[in-house]
């Protein structure tokens, strides 16, 4: 233990547990509750807090601080309202399970219950959107509940933790002691794979004619992705990555084939549908990716390799499962893989990559080039080339975030940051600023829409008081751009507010909070825009580009369809 013979406040036992944790960053908003708390910060330079403008911005910030540098986003927020502020931030990293201890203030344990002023039931509020919840009512056991808050948050399936700490035990003293270890007699994640269904996996891949690697979130949280990319070019197999794994593997690698499900590439949708043998590695088969479950991977026999063995099966029944974390059972995959992959009927695989390419032939993601109107394929694509594809890059959710996916390449891991299970609206300028707080001198551009990007615009503050000059692309269409997309398909054109009929100035907006913006309405202009405002590095740019209305995402499968069955172009009817 580390221990201190002097009694501290509760209020300093926190900050020094964070310390004694390795934190460095603290994402928070203080309140009545928690002053005690903000207090001891005031007294101490080793955790930086940074104040946020709203408790969501908080989370979102944070959660973009871990999905970047794999390490858990701290979060401190008030009662009542500070609290309920967060959930969505907290429910935003539970879907994609990543590591967040948040830590909220309550009224005194003696009015617990009594509906007092900023009281609100944060454990059973956010009890189905954390990895656990704790409400510590003793200061002699707040250091080792959160030395547990880390340890559930960061090991096994990663997720959020809720602490709930009220006044008084901030206020009431006792002698520091954190713990080095911690032990829960019902909390033992499996992190190694069993070798008989290793074996029995390995046996399966080399005897297949039409392999497909599906990859996702799980393989970049587990830190594989070295493991996956000797894994998968040692077997020569095509590769798809969902949309919250995209980087674990290289989007420049010819074995990629892009991005699956329901805006995925032809080639990747249709490869999956075909095979005969699909590797499922931290993926957890969303419904997103599946399209109708009557109709998924018909002819596959199905390999699933997770961490958390409640998502195995539990969409898609499979064939052969390995609960493990993902880098040890993939090294030892690896391993036992060895001169083994001269067994593979190289014949076939040729034969399977030449059916690949016809698919690829088919150009998917094609667009208008010629037009006169700003095309928001050719605002990624431009960005892409002018950081080298080294950005780290956020997205909002809706069109922009699917064109983020399809044409910005990613061959490194923890650079796309993005909602992908809750599609939380709002999360992206938050998250940037978090990734920013992380790594002050790489390139970090927010991609967002009119509508997202309002949602959390008073996080333009906390950028200029800690000078954090990321840049946001606006890809304005006046459209919440994806329910304006269904409307058009599915509901007879019938635009039912989801136009943007009173938008901000955003040039003038960003101004007054401080920062540079710039509008940008002709194709012609959208490359030196960039360009411009890629070299301030010491400014926040936010870049308004009215792009076109009536663009949509493609490939598209439409709900109740396959992954066989995509809609590819304006010209044709949906199947």
């Amino acid at each position: 233990m580390a221990n201190s013979s002097e009694k501290l406040r509760g209020a300093d036992i926190f900050v020094r547990a964070l310390k004694d944790e390795g934190v460095t960053h603290l994402f928070g908003y203080p309140g009545g509750a928690v002053l005690h708390i903000y207090d001891a910060l005031y007294k101490q330079s080793a955790v930086e807090h940074i104040l946020v403008r709203h408790e969501q911005g908080a989370t979102h910030a944070a959660d973009g601080y871990a999905r970047a540098t794999g390490r858990p986003g701290v979060v401190l927020v008030t009662s009542g309202p500070g609290m309920t502020n967060a959930v969505t931030g907290i429910a935003t990293a539970y879907m994609d399970s990543i590591p967040l201890v948040v830590f909220s203030g309550q009224v005194p344990t003696h009015l617990i219950g009594n509906d007092a002023f900023q009281e609100v039931d944060a454990v059973g509020i956010s009890r189905p959107c954390v990895k656990h919840n704790f409400l510590v009512k003793d200061v002699r056991d707040l250091a080792t509940t959160i030395k547990k808050a880390f340890l559930i948050a960061m090991s096994g399936r990663p997720g959020p933790v809720l602490v709930d700490i009220p006044k008084d035990v901030t206020a009431d003293m006792c002698e520091y002691e954190y713990p080095q270890h911690v032990e829960m007699r019902s909390y033992h994640p499996v992190i190694k794979g069993d070798s008989e269904q290793i074996k029995r996996a390995i046996k399966l891949l080399l005897s297949a004619k039409k392999p497909m690697v599906y990859t996702g979130g799980g393989v970049i949280l587990g830190n594989a992705s070295q493991e996956l990319t000797t894994f998968t070019r040692s077997l020569g197999y095509p590769i798809t990555n969902t949309l919250m794994g995209l980087g674990a593997y290289p989007a420049t690698d010819k074995q990629f084939i892009g991005m699956l499900g329901m805006h995925g590439t032809y080639e990747a949708n249709m490869a999956m549908h075909h095979c005969d043998v699909l590797i499922a590695i931290g993926a957890r088969f969303d419904d997103r990716v599946t399209g109708d479950l009557e109709k998924f991977c018909p002819y596959a026999k199905i390999i699933h390799i997770d961490i958390d063995p409640a998502s195995i099966s539990k969409n898609v029944p499979v064939d052969v499962a390995i609960v493990g974390d993902v880098k040890n059972v993939l090294s030892e995959i690896n391993q036992q893989l060895g001169a083994q992959t001269g067994s593979i009927d190289q014949a076939a695989i040729k034969q399977w990559w030449q059916q690949i390419r016809e698919w690829q032939s088919m150009n998917c993601l094609r667009f208008d080039r010629k037009s006169d109107k700003i095309k928001p394929q050719f605002v990624i694509e431009t960005l892409y080339e002018l950081t080298g594809g080294d950005a780290y890059i956020t997205s909002d959710v809706g069109q922009h975030q699917m064109w983020a996916a399809q044409f910005y390449k990613f061959d490194k891991p923890r650079r796309w940051i993005n909602s992908g299970g809750l599609g939380t609206m709002g999360f992206g300028m938050p998250a940037a600023l978090g990734v920013k707080v992380a790594f002050p001198e790489a390139t970090v551009a927010c991609i967002t829409g009119e509508a997202s990007l309002v949602m959390c615009i008073q996080e333009l503050s906390t950028c200029l008081q800690y000078d954090l000059p990321i840049k946001i692309i606006n890809l304005n269409n006046r459209y919440m751009g994806m329910v304006r997309q269904w409307q058009e398909f599915f509901y007879d054109k019938r635009y039912s507010h989801s136009y943007m009929e009173a938008i901000p100035d955003f040039v003038k907006l960003s101004e007054s909070f401080g920062h540079t913006g710039m509008r940008i309405e002709r194709a012609v202009d959208v490359k030196e825009a960039l360009q411009q405002a890629l070299a301030k590095k010491d400014k926040l740019v936010l870049m308004d580009f009215i792009t076109d209305q009536t663009e949509n995402v493609y490939p598209m499968i439409a709900a109740g369809k396959g992954q066989h069955e995509m809609h590819l172009s304006p010209e044709r009817e949906l199947a």
